[in-house]
């Protein structure tokens, strides 16, 4: 049974190279995640790394989904900095590695990102995905709001411009 924890700032630099892999995993799978190809681990290790002063401050929270030891998905939550947001938080990089996709291991960290917002006295959450991709469907039957679908407003892996849909969470 996969466990999923908080990875502390402590632990976050030992983690670097298993979310990197995952990642980059996403990415060669097609995930719309923000990169775009040619991207390997190392622009993954890079873009990861450059989240560790945020995770030592405590503004983006790391979950990591293990089963034996082995990460195989992640999700975070960006706190909001203006004193007028401090109510919510943006939810990022929900993956899943595809060879443990099917197992209900997103709806897992969604909940557990979920419930560590609430418990933090965060009252919204936010994100944007892929229009027609599974997350959205994740998010759809999670309970979340779609507030609207902006067109062509990421690019794949590929390049490719998508359609992306922006959702909405209360929690209180």
């Amino acid at each position: 049974m996969p466990s999923i924890e908080r990875v502390s700032a402590a632990e976050f630099g030992s983690c670097v190279k298993e979310l990197a892999g995952l990642l980059a995993d996403a990415v060669e799978g097609g995930a719309s995640v923000g990169f775009v190809t040619p991207f390997d681990h190392e622009d993954a290790a890079a873009w990861w790394r450059a989240q560790a002063p945020a995770v030592a401050a405590g503004s983006h929270l790391v979950w990591a989904c293990r089963e034996d030891g082995v990460l195989l998905g992640t999700v975070s939550l960006v706190l909001a900095s203006k004193p007028n947001s401090r109510h919510r938080a943006e939810l990022v990089k929900l993956m899943v590695r595809r060879s443990a996709r099917g197992r209900g291991l997103s709806r897992a960290l969604l909940a557990t990102a979920e419930r560590a917002a609430a418990e933090a006295g965060i009252e919204l959450l936010m994100l944007d995905t892929e229009t027609c991709s599974t997350a959205e469907r994740v998010y759809l039957t999670g309970g979340w709001t779609r507030y609207g679908i902006v067109p062509a407003y990421a690019g794949a892996p590929d390049g490719t411009l998508l359609d992306c849909s922006f959702f909405y969470k209360r929690l209180s």
